[in-house]
């Protein structure tokens, strides 16, 4: 019987073929890695910061709305990260006379010279991020808020917080617990930002979300299918 030989083209193409085959494992490990990254899934992740900002006494005490630092969220699919020139607003620094161009609230105070030289320089700080999602995942604030979901839903009590800490698990299968039954979150969109509002005595929750979802109120009808998230 004759003897069959491969073409010399199958070796290179088995090279090729073991190539692929590592990548692609070191591909799986790093996502499976990311996914289940305690920056991106666990709750309680709660890096340290350059500046030591408290929410509780900014949002907290102070009553400040979400919206003076975060101020694209009801526009823009992100909620802005605040620039230097917002917290110089209130803690401008004073000059060679001593004199502050604008308000000087706790000026001489050491946690902010990290501002001050933001300010001085240029350079933005180096905020870390908290809630991280992976970048496959799209999300828009916008869409959330504007349909009566508030802040507190997924970022829990941030006016109590010294501290930011992630408050929910922020994986799929959270969001997704949520599309299929956004009633228990939705609440009128004037009470979005303000984190400790509670609703009144007589208040039907029920009915109050049935009617954000009619599609003669707010027809508020989150989708399930992976396009939402997955562009």
């Amino acid at each position: 019987m004759q003897r069959f030989l491969f073409p010399r083209w199958v070796n290179r193409f088995l090279m090729v073929l073991a190539a692929a085959i590592v990548g692609g494992g070191i591909y799986a490990g790093a996502m499976g890695g990311l996914v289940t990254d305690p920056k991106t899934l666990n709750i309680g992740y709660q890096p340290e910061q350059p500046v030591p900002f408290s929410h509780a006494i900014h949002a907290g005490q102070l009553k400040m709305d979400c919206r003076y630092c975060h101020n694209t969220v009801f526009d823009s699919a992100h909620a802005a990260v605040p620039p230097t020139a917002t917290c110089i607003n209130c803690h401008s620094p004073a000059n060679d006379q001593g004199v502050t161009a604008l308000a000087a609230v706790r000026t001489e105070s050491d946690k902010l010279k990290p501002i001050h030289k933001s300010w001085e320089t240029g350079r933005s700080m180096a905020w870390k991020r908290i809630h991280n999602l992976p970048e496959f995942v799209y999300f828009n604030h916008a869409a959330h808020v504007n349909s009566g979901v508030s802040c507190k839903t997924c970022h829990g009590r941030i006016d109590q917080m010294d501290v930011v800490a992630q408050h929910e698990e922020l994986s799929m299968a959270w969001c997704i617990t949520c599309h299929r039954n956004p009633d228990p979150h939705l609440r009128p969109k004037e009470f979005v930002t303000k984190l400790d509002w509670e609703p009144p005595a007589d208040w039907d929750q029920e009915a109050f979300a049935k009617h954000q979802r009619d599609p003669e109120g707010e027809n508020i009808n989150p989708q399930v299918h992976c396009a939402v998230c997955h562009r």
